[in-house]
């Protein structure tokens, strides 16, 4: 996985990251708590890093340690959607 969402995120879900994803990678649904981005699609471009308005995104070796866990809760998300 190259880019995690991370817990700023959690109520904001501002879907500027949305817009300009060019792999279409990011997902959430209205009942969602935040956004996600699928492991298996994120080509690493970082696009939508810059664009986050809470920074919420990091790439995986920058993610702070705090958040670490956003990295599995990313991919479980799509574990789930994917079933």
């Amino acid at each position: 996985m190259a880019y995690v969402i991370a817990e700023p995120c959690i109520g904001v879900k501002d879907k500027a990251c949305v817009d300009v994803c060019p792999v279409d990678c990011i997902h959430g649904t209205d009942e969602d708590q935040m956004l996600y981005i699928d492991p298996d699609e994120c080509i690493d471009c970082a696009a939508c890093e810059p664009v986050c308005p809470v920074t919420a995104i990091f790439e995986l070796s920058a993610l702070p340690e705090k958040w670490k866990h956003y990295t599995q809760i990313n991919a479980d998300y799509f574990k789930v959607k994917k079933k």
